[in-house]
């Protein structure tokens, strides 16, 4: 065995023999399971066995209070496209943090970012901002049906737009309807809402074109994730979508709260060549701190306008951390450094030869699965059979995705339940380390089936 290759397995070993926690750990973890609902922040959860608790992050890494130490593919799901604790950042902030944490008020960070964001998203003339992406879909809705003076809107199936009433209608059915019929997807939500959104299905242009012919007149908006949770747009989709939108002259909107400069400087909408009517935008806007927005075409933002307010054309919308100025000189930070040159170029790069590897590592071990995504964010699911829509995404075996969770998450890598975020501050050793662990995760799930 080579010097390089027994490094790397004594590092396997020592991650392996540091699972045992520490009895402080062992106690916050208690704690958490009495305070919070199921132990969790309504976010990611792990196997009891494996759950832990968070001390630090420093660039690529995470480390828990019992000083253990993981490659972290989660990213705050998403944000901290530089990784965690970025020089840059945490000099904004400490500098910002002397001038006062919030305002309430239009101050001069905001202001910059607000420029910054309409300088580089091709739909944005205007921004509103809002503290979460939740919102920011929330408020491009309701600013589209005070345009558009109508009250349904379309979504599509699988899409995740954020936790409110009309977000989560169809984003995970167990039971799929027949299109559009909706289906709420969380206890609390009032019934009448299924009776506002229509489902389509992604990358189905014809039957869009369809529903559209017999509802186009009823619909507020089309809101769509140009890359639905893990699964691109088929070519012809997105720039058949704005086509159709366009003809009927039903504003369409873009839920980059993901892809926002993350696939590319202009998003989503750089990346894919299609420009809607409104997006939302947050995670990496705020540079990991809770900042999103709604940006897009003056003539729908003047809604928001407060000099029309006791009008019909106003849409009211306030909160109390809107434009928080912590919020955006991190944000700032975080675009600067995104805007140097070859930024992106080494993002994609570093994430292509990441899900490329693990192609391969999926297509040598024979297991009915494959990695899907674009290079910054990808999977592996379990499944051969082909992924072009959420009803497609139900042949994966979940089972066996939250078994290669746990496998890599005991070898020290964390992820999401469904997507692996890449950053800048992931390295070549990253990713060889990475790779070693997933095939080591591939080869236990291999095990397990065969035995």
């Amino acid at each position: 065995m080579s010097p390089a290759a027994r490094a790397r397995t004594d590092r396997s070993e020592v991650t392996m023999s540091q699972r045992s926690r520490s009895a402080e750990e062992s106690r916050l973890l208690e704690t958490a399971a009495r305070r919070l609902p199921g132990g969790v922040l309504g976010s990611a959860r792990f196997p009891d066995d494996l759950a832990f608790i968070v001390k630090r992050g420093q660039g690529s890494k995470l480390y828990d209070v019992s000083g253990r130490e993981y490659i972290d593919y989660l990213l705050g799901s998403g944000p901290l496209i530089l990784g965690h604790s970025h020089p840059a950042v945490v000099a904004a902030v400490r500098e910002q943090l002397a001038n006062g944490t919030t305002y309430y008020l239009v101050n001069e960070p905001i202001v910059a970012l607000a420029d910054e964001l309409c300088r580089a998203v091709p739909c944005a003339e205007q921004v509103r901002f809002t503290s979460t992406g939740t919102e920011a879909t929330f408020f491009a809705l309701r600013a589209a049906r005070a345009f558009r003076k109508r009250d349904k809107v379309m979504k599509f199936e699988g899409g995740y737009h954020g936790s409110h009433d009309y977000a989560l209608m169809s984003s995970s059915p167990r039971s799929p309807k027949a299109f559009p019929a909706a289906t709420g997807d969380s206890a609390g939500i009032p019934h009448a809402i299924e009776g506002e959104v229509l489902i389509a299905p992604f990358n189905d242009l014809a039957t869009v074109e369809a529903l559209l012919a017999l509802h186009a007149d009823a619909l507020a908006a089309v809101v769509v994730e140009p890359f639905q949770r893990l699964i691109a747009p088929e070519p012809g989709f997105l720039p058949g979508l704005r086509a159709l939108t366009r003809r009927y002259e039903i504003p369409l909107i873009f839920d980059e709260v993901v892809t926002g400069f993350r696939f590319a400087w202009g998003g989503a909408q750089e990346y894919y060549g299609v420009v809607p009517d409104l997006a939302a935008y947050g995670k990496i806007i705020g540079g990991g701190f809770p900042l999103a927005a709604v940006c897009g075409r003056q003539e729908i933002m003047r809604a928001f306008d407060p000099r029309l307010d006791g009008t019909p054309e106003f849409v009211a919308q306030i909160g109390t951390l809107n434009g928080n100025p912590i919020a955006a000189v991190a944000g700032l930070a975080t675009l600067a450094e995104l805007r140097k040159p070859g930024a992106y170029a080494r993002l994609h790069h570093l994430g292509r030869t990441l899900r490329d590897g693990l192609a391969e590592l999926v297509r040598k071990s024979g297991l009915p699965a494959q990695v899907i995504g674009e290079t910054t964010v990808f999977d592996i699911v379990f499944t051969d059979a082909p992924i072009v829509d959420y009803r497609s995404m139900l042949t994966a075996d979940g089972a066996a995705l939250k078994a290669f969770n746990a496998e890599c998450l005991t070898r020290g890598v964390v992820k999401g339940r469904e997507k692996l975020y890449v950053s800048l501050a992931h390295g070549g050793d990253d990713v060889a380390r990475t790779l070693e662990v997933f095939a080591g995760a591939l080869a236990a799930l291999g095990r397990s089936r065969r035995a």
